[in-house]
This record gives C-alpha cells, sequence and structure tokens, in this order.
C-alpha cells in the first residue's frame, strides 16, 4: 500500500548535515506520526515519503527552501533578556526560546548585553541542504475524525 494523501505515517529518522554529521534522530523513540497531505510535515519530507510503502528505508538530501527555509539575513532582533528562556546565564552563540505571536521560536544570541539580546531568529538549521534517513514503520488510512481535524491522533500524533 503505497503512501497518499488522508493516510497516517509513522515514521523514524535521521537529520545529517553536509558532513553526514548526526544532528538529531528519533532512533529508539517512538516513531513520528502525522497526517499526509495536510501541510503537518516538512514538504520535503512529505514528498520524500508519498508514493512509499511501510517497511522502506532510503535516504534523501533536501533543499532549505523544502525544510528549515532558506536563511533571512534581515531576521535579526532586539529583545529584552528578561524574555530568553532555557539558561541563567547567557552568552554570544547559545541557543534560546522566546515567546512570540506564533508561539515558541528557537533564537540564535548574537551580542549579549545587560538588557538587551541581540538575536538570530532565523531557525538553527535554515539555509542548509540536509538529509533525512527516513524508515516507513506504519501507515494506515486515516479516520474521518482526523481528518476534519487535519491531524494524526494516538499515539505520536496529537491527544486532545
Amino acid at each position: 500500500m503505497s503512501i497518499k494523501n488522508d493516510m497516517v505515517v509513522q515514521f523514524n529518522y535521521t537529520l545529517r548535515d553536509e558532513q553526514g554529521e548526526v544532528l538529531e534522530t528519533n532512533e529508539g523513540l517512538d516513531p513520528i506520526a502525522y497526517l499526509h497531505g495536510h501541510d503537518n510535515m516538512m514538504p520535503g519530507v512529505e514528498d520524500a515519503i508519498a508514493g512509499k510503502t511501510v517497511g522502506e528505508k532510503f535516504s534523501v538530501t533536501l533543499a532549505p527552501e523544502t525544510t528549515y527555509g532558506v536563511r533571512n539575513e534581515e531576521a535579526i532582533q532586539r529583545v529584552s533578556v528578561k524574555h530568553l528562556q532555557g539558561e541563567k546565564v547567557w552568552k554570544a552563540g547559545m541557543r534560546a526560546l522566546i515567546n512570540t505571536d506564533q508561539g515558541q521560536r528557537q533564537v540564535t544570541i548574537i551580542k549579549m548585553g545587560k538588557f538587551m539580546a541581540t538575536v538570530d531568529v532565523n531557525h538553527p538549521l535554515a539555509g542548509r541542504e540536509l538529509t533525512f534517513d527516513l524508515e516507513i514503520i506504519d501507515a494506515r488510512a486515516a479516520s474521518d475524525e482526523e481528518i476534519a481535524h487535519g491531524h494524526a491522533h494516538g499515539k505520536g500524533g496529537h491527544h486532545h
């Protein structure tokens, strides 16, 4: 059964950088579950999974436009130090979480002042060509409720 829209897909992944170093993986954890065809997954990863079958393992190298986006050199902001979450003491190069209108964002600190920090709001992996090693663990037809809600429910998906 090939993977197509309105299926709940479970997969494992390992993300590698341009040198093949592992950046992140869910190896040994529960698979990631998502509803295919509903913009719940990076377009590059979803395109790579489309048409594959359960049990398939493959690698795909994706352009930044289809994963974390291209770097926007203008995306530099000054924020109050008290808005930085994650550490007590901050230094340039560290990653912090800040709350924005669009929810939490990971930012990279460029310069620390006493009260204000200059941060890069690009995703830390923006602008990079990344390789995803993917393994399709499971796929099933989504329920009407999942399709109506636009995301997977149950293990690895959303819990209401």
